[in-house]
């Protein structure tokens, strides 16, 4: 498409020549049967200039659409991170939790009794009922006991 603005030629410096430029020719005297009705710098048809301008707000309009389309890629970004970060934060928390009930069945579970423990009750236990049981017979102490099943039915 055709710019509406003359584009300046770019120089390599900003400094200005020392001389001045020469003097524009003064403009020659139009003949009176030619109708000059539109200045010299005006363009030759009106739709033009109106589709330059046209043409200059799509091009604004395209400018905006890409700033916003970048802030909302930006966002969508910290939005992203943010919720990976709170992900993170709740695992960080499930997994506290998860210890501390890890941490309390452990100190529930060494106040058991060990094996050795288990084992030395057992073997008291069975040495006690032996010998109770020996002193119960030695000392006739059998009439405290109570009957068997098994004498009962064959006293009949």
């Amino acid at each position: 498409m055709t710019d509406a603005a003359p584009s300046k030629p770019s120089e390599g410096s900003f400094i200005p020549p020392v001389s001045a430029p020469p003097a524009a020719p003064p403009p020659k005297p139009v003949p009176a049967g030619t109708a000059a009705s539109a200045p010299a710098n005006a363009p030759a048809n009106p739709f033009v200039d109106q589709l330059a301008r046209i043409e200059d707000k799509c091009s604004r309009i395209e400018d905006k659409y890409a700033r916003s389309e970048a802030l909302l890629s930006r966002v969508e970004d910290k939005v992203a991170g943010a919720a990976e970060r709170m992900n993170e934060a709740a695992r960080q928390s499930d997994l506290a939790a998860l210890r501390t009930e890890m941490r309390n069945l452990t100190e529930r579970t060494r106040r058991l009794p060990g094996t050795g423990a288990l084992v030395l009750t057992a073997v008291i236990t069975a040495v006690l009922t032996v010998v109770l049981m020996v002193a119960v017979q030695r000392l006739n102490l059998d009439s405290l006991l109570p009957p068997r099943a098994n004498a009962a039915a064959a006293t009949r």
